[in-house]
C-alpha cells in the first residue's frame, strides 16, 4: 500500500515537472509581452528620478527583463543550456546594478565598490561553471567526475584572484607600514 502511494507520488511529480517545461508558443509569446509591458512600465518610473539613481532604476529595469527573458527560454526548453544562460543572465544583471551603484562613489571607495562587484560577479559566474559541470551527461562517471574537480578547481582560483584584487583595493586606502602589512596579509589570505 505505502509502496504504490510512493510510486504514484513520483508519477505526479513527473508530471508535473514536465508540464511546467511544456509551454505552448502561445503562451510563450503571451510571457514575452508580460516581459516586455513590465520592462516598459518599470522604464517609465525610472524617467522621474534623477542623477545616478536613475542609472540605477534603469539597469535594475533591464535586468529584470534579461534574468525574465533568460527564465522564459529556461521554462520553454529547461536544457541545461539555458540553466547555465539563466544563471549567468542573473549574474551579469546583479553586476550591473552593483557596478551602478558604485558610481555614487569616489576615490578609492568607488575602486573598491567596483572590485567587489566584479569579486561577487565572478563567483556568480563561476558557481554557474560547475554547476553546469555536475549537470553535464557524460557517459563515463570517471570523466564527469573529473570535469567536475576541474571546474571546481578553475573557479576557485578566479574567486580567490577577483577577492585578492578587491582586498588588495581596499589596501590602497591605507599608507606605509599599515599598507605594507594589508597587502601582506591579502597575499597569505588569498594565496597569491
Amino acid at each position: 500500500m505505502q509502496f504504490t502511494q510512493k510510486i504514484l507520488s513520483v508519477c505526479v511529480a513527473t508530471l508535473m515537472a514536465s508540464s511546467a517545461f511544456a509551454l505552448t508558443t502561445s503562451e510563450k509569446n503571451a510571457e514575452k509581452t508580460r516581459i516586455e509591458a513590465e520592462y516598459k512600465a518599470a522604464k517609465q518610473q525610472c524617467k522621474s528620478m534623477k542623477g545616478n539613481a536613475k542609472d540605477v532604476c534603469e539597469k535594475q529595469a533591464s535586468g529584470h527583463e534579461k534574468v525574465a527573458k533568460a527564465e522564459l527560454n529556461f521554462r520553454a526548453e529547461g536544457s541545461e543550456s539555458n540553466r547555465h544562460k539563466l544563471a549567468k543572465a542573473k549574474a551579469d544583471a546583479d553586476y550591473d546594478v552593483a557596478k551602478e551603484k558604485c558610481d555614487d562613489l569616489s576615490g578609492n571607495a568607488k575602486d573598491v565598490c567596483v572590485k567587489d562587484a566584479k569579486a561577487a560577479h565572478v563567483k556568480a559566474l563561476e558557481a554557474a561553471k560547475v554547476a553546469e559541470a555536475r549537470m553535464e551527461t557524460n557517459t563515463n562517471a570517471a570523466s564527469k567526475k573529473a570535469d567536475v574537480a576541474d571546474a571546481r578547481q578553475e573557479a576557485a582560483e578566479k574567486v580567490r584572484d577577483a577577492e585578492y584584487q578587491a582586498a588588495k583595493e581596499r589596501c590602497d586606502a591605507m599608507s606605509g607600514n599599515a599598507k605594507d602589512a594589508c597587502v601582506a596579509d591579502a597575499k597569505r589570505k588569498f594565496a597569491q
